[in-house]
């Protein structure tokens, strides 16, 4: 397991703590690799986390295999919620809501920079960054509502580790967080293609699926074929739509059509009613692409970018179903919650 979306990921100051994604998420990790880029700025941090002894092996060998510190795998997880959970109700699993996952990300940071002071260094955002981007607009205190006890114990803990730092502003603004009465947010799947004006007629269609690793996370749903597109002969122009159904929030996005390899069309999406649409009018020569193998990819287009398969978005997405209820983070929780289902 190499790919990012199955390796959850602590980057620390001269090296990369990573653990089994399998491990994390049904919270049994015994332990976790370390592996140096910079043995020097690492050997401070590496010598308070594991000892003189360990840290020497792991030094000279540029890697280690090490028992696995529960606060580096809490960290590790949440970094990694906040980047790859499989949000979907074609899947049936809740969307996390930001907040709630910057707040706790916030306090399980400050607990590895107690852990093992300098081993973050600016590589991860700091507590207080975290903490910011939480209450910011009062998201924080509108996601709280159905773990609102959770909530006022983190930012108690936080509220501490901000006085300890001489952080007044945002010790202050901790332990005064307020949590209202709860609310239900609700995403549906919407469809896809509406029907073609009369006169008009389809080419060629097809569906695919998201990449999650060529898309901002938390804005589409996890689930696969969620892309329709198709290309439609008018009597003005050849063009081609795509719809990305189940959207959860905005972003700026593009679909990339290719024929055989060779890219045709270029098609930026906007957000309506739970879903992205597009349409772009094809050149004279595209217009005539509608027979042979036709891809549309959604997002990042470059090829450099370590894509995800349809394998690995299965496996993710059974580990998250199987994920004991126990293990869940705050923000899972709280999806439960709201959602008033198991998932």
């Amino acid at each position: 397991m190499t790919h990012p979306v199955r390796t959850p990921v602590v980057a620390a100051d001269g090296g990369l703590i990573s653990f089994a994604l399998a491990d994390l998420l049904a919270g049994r990790t015994t332990t976790m690799r370390v592996e140096l880029s910079d043995a020097g700025a690492a050997e401070l941090w590496l010598t308070r986390l594991v000892g003189a002894e360990a840290s020497l092996a792991a030094l000279g060998q540029g890697q280690a295999d090490l028992p696995a510190r529960p606060e580096l795998g809490r960290l590790a997880l949440l970094l990694w919620l906040r980047r790859w959970w499989p949000a979907g109700p074609s899947l049936g699993i809740p969307s996390l809501d930001p907040a709630l996952l910057d707040l706790e990300t916030a306090v399980a940071t400050a607990d590895v920079e107690d852990l093992a002071e300098g081993l973050l260094d600016g590589f991860e955002a700091s507590p207080a960054e975290l903490f910011d981007a939480a209450i910011a607009d009062g998201a924080l205190a509108a996601a709280a509502p159905p773990v609102a006890d959770d909530v006022r114990e983190l930012c108690a803990r936080l509220a501490a580790w901000f006085d300890e730092q001489d952080d007044v502003v945002r010790a202050e603004a901790a332990a005064r967080v307020e949590t209202p009465a709860p609310s239900q947010n609700t995403y549906a799947l919407a469809a896809g293609l509406d029907p073609v004006a009369p006169g008009e007629g389809v080419l060629a269609s097809g569906r695919a699926s998201v990449d999650w690793a060529r898309v901002p996370p938390g804005i589409l749903d996890a689930g696969e074929d969620t892309v329709t597109w198709r290309i439609v002969a008018a009597a003005a122009a050849t063009r081609l739509e795509v719809v990305v159904a189940g959207a959860f929030a905005d972003a700026a996005i593009t679909a990339f059509a290719s024929h055989e390899g060779e890219p045709f069309a270029e098609v930026p999406l906007e957000l309506g009613a739970g879903r992205f649409t597009g349409t772009a009018d094809l050149a004279e020569t595209a217009a005539h692409v509608h027979t042979g193998r036709i891809t549309v990819v959604v997002g990042v287009a470059d090829e450099g970018v370590a894509g995800t398969t349809a394998e690995d978005r299965a496996e993710v997405v059974a580990l998250v179903r199987a994920r004991p209820p126990g293990s869940r983070t705050l923000a899972e929780r709280a999806a439960a919650a709201s959602a008033d289902e198991e998932f």
